[in-house]
């Protein structure tokens, strides 16, 4: 952590940028207090960088909207009930919140919106003390009411009042409780914990679109895992994830090696590192990370003893299903609900071409399936060798390097990337004489059968095949 000296000329530097100091002048002159306020001022004081910009004011929603429309013509509502509006000053995006107090009823996913009156009250009731701090602008004083800067240079996480009250009145800061401990690698005061335990069930009010967000936030920092521990140990993750710690019960081999649960998180840890390693794009690669997490949910439901050991046979699929259900009751998109699925479907794929080298088909066809998640399913497939046996993981790791060697020979002589056969439906029907239906997607499946088996034959000779498979049809 930076010098306090350090980091109060980062906060000087923000204050002095001229769409803080235009904001500041005007709020001022009309008689409104004016602060940046939260993550900004804490990222400041950490030597973090800051990029949002989040403020908080006395004045009313109507009030700081006539503020905004007398320094720019960009402003919109972000919130208005909620007492938020947004600018774009000096080409900066800004929000400005009226001072809060909110609670939540006991059965209500949304909050009774009420304004506070002075910095203060608004701070002590923000989720964490390191967040309760406050730029009061223009005049540079720092507002810290329950020892917010105490906590950022001891590395903990505590709220400003009670945590009973705090997580009453917004369920939803248990979550970012566990997204802070690993976004800044902060221990979670243990008074905290036990609230997060005793009040997890109250989660269950709130959006299953807020409970997805703040999970993307957790997996999106550089080390998801401490948080995931903390929702985990908590109880929190039973709540909207309990195919996740399903897995601590589900052990490989009597319990010889770690625990899936255990071998999850390594999986996960280890898919980062390679996304990182490898110049993945995009990153942090969400889709990647959730089926790094998921990618063995299929094992609780599949196993099975036989032969005196433990057997998990096709949790592969059976993890596909489970992971789609869940994706579509946190509410994701279609899409990442689709590319998660065949990551986990598909992981499994790769494992016994180390025992027998496959044949070109079996490369193709490997590719035709992965498609667009063919650099994901790379990443996965690495990241799935946890064992300790040196020369096992030695052993798969070189078959892989041999996979994705032929993956990029037969890509460069083939176009492998958009494997299809010679003739198109078009084509199929013009030679065949046939109308649009069934019999044409079966000719194009055949077709692409012989394309993976063989490579590229040429349009002449797929003609004549087409031909010959045709007169057998009858």
């Amino acid at each position: 952590m930076p010098t306090l000296a350090e980091s109060m000329e980062a906060l000087r530097t923000i204050a002095a940028s001229a769409p803080v100091a235009t904001l500041a002048r005007a709020f001022a002159d009309r008689g409104h207090e004016f602060a940046l306020v939260g993550g900004p001022v804490r990222d400041a004081l950490l030597g973090r960088s800051v990029t949002d910009l989040d403020f908080t004011t006395s004045a009313r929603p109507d009030e700081t909207r006539a503020i905004l429309d007398s320094l720019t013509q960009n402003v919109w509502d972000v919130g208005r009930d909620f007492g938020t509006i947004a600018a774009r000053v000096h080409g900066e995006i800004v929000e400005i919140t009226t001072y809060r107090a909110d609670t939540y009823r006991d059965d209500s996913r949304k909050p009774e919106v009420s304004f506070g009156d002075s910095i203060e009250g608004d701070l002590v009731r923000r989720d964490f003390t390191i967040n309760a701090l406050a730029l009061m602008l223009p005049d540079m004083r720092l507002v810290d009411v329950s020892d917010g800067v105490e906590d950022l240079l001891a590395g903990r996480i505590r709220t400003p009042g009670s945590p009973e009250a705090s997580f009453t009145d917004d369920p939803l800061r248990m979550l970012r409780a566990a997204r802070f401990a690993s976004q800044l690698g902060f221990e979670v005061v243990p008074e905290t914990q036990a609230a997060m335990w005793e009040f997890a069930k109250r989660l269950d009010i709130i959006s299953a679109e807020r409970v997805r967000d703040e999970f993307v936030k957790l997996l999106s920092t550089a080390d998801p895992i401490p948080g995931i521990r903390l929702l985990v140990e908590t109880g929190l993750a039973e709540r909207f994830l309990p195919e996740l710690t399903a897995l601590l019960a589900t052990q490989d081999d009597h319990g010889r090696h770690k625990d899936v649960y255990e071998h999850s998180l390594t999986v996960l840890r280890q898919a980062i590192e390679l996304e990182s390693e490898r110049g993945h794009e995009p990153s942090p690669d969400v889709v990647l990370r959730i089926a790094a997490l998921l990618h063995d949910i299929g094992k609780p439901a599949t196993r099975r003893f036989e032969r005196g050991g433990v057997t998990f046979h096709h949790h592969d699929v059976v993890g596909a299903k489970l992971a789609k259900k869940r994706l579509r009751e946190l509410r994701f998109d279609n899409d990442t609900i689709k590319r998660v699925a065949r990551l986990v479907e598909l992981h499994l794929r790769f494992f016994g071409y180390s025992d027998q080298q496959w044949t070109d088909s079996a490369v193709r066809r490997y590719v035709r399936d992965a498609g667009d998640e063919l650099d994901r399913l790379h990443i996965l497939t690495r990241a799935d060798v946890t064992t300790r046996n040196r020369r096992k993981a030695e052993r798969l790791a070189h078959a892989y390097d041999d996979i994705e060697r032929r993956i990029g020979e037969l890509a460069e002589a083939e176009e492998l990337a958009a494997v299809r056969p010679e003739l198109d439906g078009e084509r199929i029907m013009a030679l065949l004489g046939i109308p649009p239906g069934p019999l044409v997607g079966r000719a194009y499946r055949y077709l692409l059968e012989v394309r993976l088996d063989e490579g590229p034959i040429g349009v002449a000779e797929a003609e004549q095949r087409l031909r010959e498979w045709y007169e057998q049809q009858g």
